[in-house]
């Protein structure tokens, strides 16, 4: 008889881990395109994160995309766009969005004259859409992202001359 109870104290601290909550936090990475997620309750904390493989695939493009369009335009801005006096950086980790709605007509192009406050471009962030303001008046001389494309804080989205 001692060692049922033994056996039973076993599975309840096995049981403490919900493999039901981590199927679903690993469905919701899938849905969301997040690379991980954390969350506590009644102090159990759960950590469910994706491998580096699956993310290192869609940023690759990302990567790619900047560095042939700058070539073309301009063989300056093609080393550190970061590094360029007009660049307007991320100040947050979301999904940037160059129009309104889908199909909607992007905010700004490539050679748009813009004013010091005027709308740029969406990040998405939590289901927030946060409004990118230019920080100074000019031209719109490169847009180093595309429509739906994941950034993260710091990230060059455009640079205005």
């Amino acid at each position: 008889m001692a060692s049922p109870p033994k056996d039973k104290p076993a599975p309840a601290s096995k049981s403490t881990v919900d493999k039901d909550l981590i199927r679903e936090l690993s469905a919701l990475l899938d849905e969301t395109g997040l690379s991980e997620i954390e969350i506590e309750q009644a102090g159990l904390r759960v950590r469910v994160a994706r491998g580096g493989t699956v993310i290192a695939a869609p940023m690759a493009p990302a990567v790619a995309v900047p560095q042939v369009a700058p070539a073309g335009i301009t063989s300056a801005a093609a080393p550190d766009p970061a590094k360029h006096p007009g660049v307007v950086a991320s100040p947050m980790v979301g999904t940037a969005y160059l129009a309104a709605e889908p199909g909607a007509r992007p905010f700004v192009d490539v050679g748009t004259k813009v004013l010091a406050g005027q709308t740029l471009l969406i990040v998405e962030a939590m289901k927030t859409m946060n409004q990118i303001p230019a920080p100074r008046a000019g031209t719109v001389k490169q847009i180093l992202v595309e429509d739906g494309q994941p950034v993260e804080f710091g990230e060059p989205l455009m640079i205005i001359e």
